[in-house]
């Protein structure tokens, strides 16, 4: 290198400082170790490969005003400057090239090992879960693999069917409750009211509606003057059996001891399948220890003081269970509560990918209106629901 100061330079391109700084010869510029300000890292050599001595000499000789010398020890350092980058270039070229053939070569070996591994593997699973398809990929089967279920509180998770069948049939209905049951639901789900004699009844809304608009609350309506379509507590025992889990709201706030005592004196078996639901768990405790099982329905940002304090809170009372919407659950927020031995439900799941990461973190139970879908993705996920071994 030239260590030298030669002022401004020719031309506003300049020689100063450890070897060729700012733009060199004619907009070519060399940068990296000891010339330019671009460094090595940036931009190894930005170069026209077709330079050619004798225009570099045409350019150089026009400056008659340089000492022969100078000019002609600053192109030999130039040229041989060049020839170093470039070899250095092609050899770097030649490393990459090398790894990248390494790697490669890694690649393509472990893939075939991986085939081979997953050929002569028996997966043991349920029937119809985590099936690996011979033409898929392998890295899907390890998407498959990975994506196992974490464990349910409950031995077999409760498959709700959220009023009845109400994506295939009215709703709140006996013929709706009997369509979920066929399709497989294992669970029950609807509102109980309280009518004017005192009679349990199931209806979402809680309102008769009249002609011209008018309605009237379920609360003041003796059961006999309720439309026939709205029906008991008793007449879904009576047509429906014992043999699901039930899930009712709670909408009155003396309905909860009401729907135990009709359930007691209708089948005593079906008490013990209760998931009695109000929204806040301070007006479930003088239900405890009855039988039936009392759910908190909730959502995570009413738990002001955290879901762990919540979860230690509800085992401290006595509440069995909790009920999100299925956004506040994820498989850390299950695991929490399953920690306080607290059952976890999720609602509002309509769609095979929402049942599907339901079942994945391990929830207790679903509820949907699409009982088919539900059922469908029970099966690939779990197994046969208990209602149709």
């Amino acid at each position: 290198f030239i260590n030298c100061d030669v002022g401004a330079g020719v031309g506003g391109w300049g020689f100063g400082g450890w070897g060729f700084g700012g733009c060199g010869f004619g907009g070519w510029e060399f940068g990296g170790w000891g010339f330019g300000d671009n460094g090595f890292g940036n931009h190894l050599v930005r170069i026209v490969d077709e330079i050619e001595v004798g225009s570099l000499l045409e350019r150089l000789g026009s400056f008659a005003h340089l000492p022969h010398g100078f000019v002609e020890c600053s192109l030999q350092f130039t040229l041989e400057a060049r020839g170093h980058l470039l070899e250095l270039g092609v050899r770097l070229a030649e490393l990459a090239d090398g790894v990248g053939q390494f790697f490669r070569a890694e690649h393509d070996e472990g893939n075939q090992q991986q085939k081979d591994d997953f050929a002569a593997a028996e997966i043991e699973h349920r029937p119809g879960v985590y099936e690996l398809d011979p033409r898929s990929e392998p890295h899907r089967a390890i998407i498959q693999l990975m994506q196992q279920r974490l464990p349910s509180l409950l031995e077999d998770p409760i498959a709700f069917g959220h009023r009845g069948a109400r994506a295939h049939a009215q709703e709140n209905t006996l013929a709706g409750f009997e369509l979920a049951l066929k399709l497989g639901a294992t669970g029950l789900e609807s509102d109980v009211w309280i009518t004017a004699d005192g009679v349990p009844v199931l209806d979402h809304d809680g309102v008769v509606k009249r002609p011209l608009g008018r309605t009237r609350a379920i609360g003041e309506i003796n059961r006999a003057s309720l439309p026939g379509h709205i029906p008991s507590l008793a007449e879904l025992i009576a047509r429906c059996g014992t043999d699901y889990e039930l899930s009712l709201d709670l909408k009155d706030a003396a309905s909860g001891q009401v729907v135990i005592d009709v359930a007691t004196e209708c089948a005593p078996e079906m008490v013990e399948r209760l998931w009695l639901c109000g929204s806040q768990w301070q007006g479930l405790l003088p239900l405890r220890g009855q039988g039936a099982k009392l759910v908190e329905s909730t959502r995570l940002t009413h738990m002001k003081e955290g879901p762990e304090r919540r979860a230690a809170t509800l085992r401290e009372q006595g509440i069995d269970a909790v009920n999100m919407h299925h956004t506040d659950w994820n498989g850390g927020m299950v695991a929490l509560f399953h920690r306080f031995d607290r059952v976890a439900f999720g609602w509002d799941m309509q769609e095979p990918h929402v049942m599907q990461a339901a079942f994945r973190m391990g929830l207790d139970g679903v509820y949907s209106d699409w009982v088919d879908r539900m059922i469908e993705v029970y099966k690939a996920e779990i197994g046969q629901p208990p209602s149709i071994r």
